[in-house]
């Protein structure tokens, strides 16, 4: 892969990103139109595969990746960084009540919060792209960090606590205000530098996604191991985050079957990196079918739940 293809694929991002910021300018988001905006950010992510299928000469002339496969392991793990990334929305959620973050004041923290996850993940991606070039054995290191992820996720019986290590190191080197100043990071008060809990936020939040990601780099290094194709998926996954997160913001509690259902795929991705390259290696495509279903049955099983619910409560 040239790195004029990457120059250009990172422009591309920052196009998009300006244009997500647009999109949440006023800092009022329905969820009318966070629905139509994650929309259109799942269906940009199709016509990307599209232009993977139909250019992929043009991408990468010399890579040994047909178009086909390499069009099915983007979307493989699109579709597998989407399902994990849900898990992000709840602690989210979560921190956004912690810290008392004004609602129109949140689109602006997941912002920040998306585009430092954006810049961790690619150093992360380059570092375990190497890592698997020139030591295959980390590949079952991985392996066994997803599987035991899954029945930790399993075992969780949730927590209303953020780690707060990140607020203490900030509130350590920094002066940090008691109030928010807009969206403001900093401000000048008293003639001195400070900063605001706007800070804290995207401080904890990109802290959480660092951890998500030790979950989710691995997971996606077992469907490729082609670096642009991984930072693809990754991007495109994380650009729809925040309009996603508005629009289950307030569906969250209903889902209770998402966390094992995302434990199922950890575990199975796990199994999956483990057989790469032996006789039972399970096929990209097998996968997909695995996570799309998992994630359609979860929710529908989650709604049936619901729904017998108020039938009790009504009787």
């Amino acid at each position: 892969m040239s790195p004029s293809i990457y120059l250009g694929f990172l422009l591309l991002t920052l196009v998009l990103v300006a244009l997500d910021i647009y999109q949440t300018r006023g800092g009022q988001i329905t969820i009318r139109k966070a629905a139509i905006w994650s929309g259109f950010w799942f269906v940009l992510a199709f016509v990307f595969a599209a232009t993977i299928y139909l250019f992929w000469h043009v991408y990468a002339p010399d890579n040994d990746y047909s178009a086909e496969k390499a069009m099915v392991s983007f979307l493989t793990g699109y579709l597998l960084e989407k399902s994990l990334s849900v898990d992000n929305l709840f602690v989210f959620a979560i921190i956004f009540h912690q810290y008392s973050v004004p609602q129109h004041l949140r689109p602006r923290a997941l912002l920040w919060g998306v585009i430092g996850a954006l810049v961790l993940r690619a150093i992360m991606i380059s570092v375990g792209a190497q890592l698997l070039a020139q030591f295959h054995w980390v590949m079952y290191l991985f392996a066994a960090f997803l599987i035991w992820t899954g029945i930790q996720l399993a075992r969780d019986h949730g927590d209303d606590e953020i780690n707060p290590l990140p607020e203490r190191l900030i509130r350590k080197l920094l002066p940090v205000t008691d109030s928010y100043h807009g969206n403001s990071l900093s401000i000048v008060e008293n003639g001195k530098r400070v900063f605001t809990p706007m800070l804290v936020v995207i401080g904890v939040i990109a802290f959480m996604d660092i951890l998500f990601a030790l979950d989710s780099i691995p997971a996606i290094f077992a469907v490729t191991r082609e670096p642009f194709l991984v930072f693809a998926a990754n991007v495109f996954a994380l650009l729809g985050l925040r309009s996603l997160y508005f629009v289950l913001e307030g569906m969250m509690n209903r889902f209770v079957y998402l966390k094992p259902a995302l434990s199922f795929i950890m575990i199975f991705i796990g199994i999956k990196m483990a057989l790469v390259g032996s006789p039972w290696e399970i096929p990209t495509w097998f996968s997909l079918c695995v996570i799309l279903f998992t994630m359609t049955a979860a929710s529908i099983a989650s709604l049936y739940k619901e729904k017998q619910q108020l039938k009790l409560v009504n009787k």
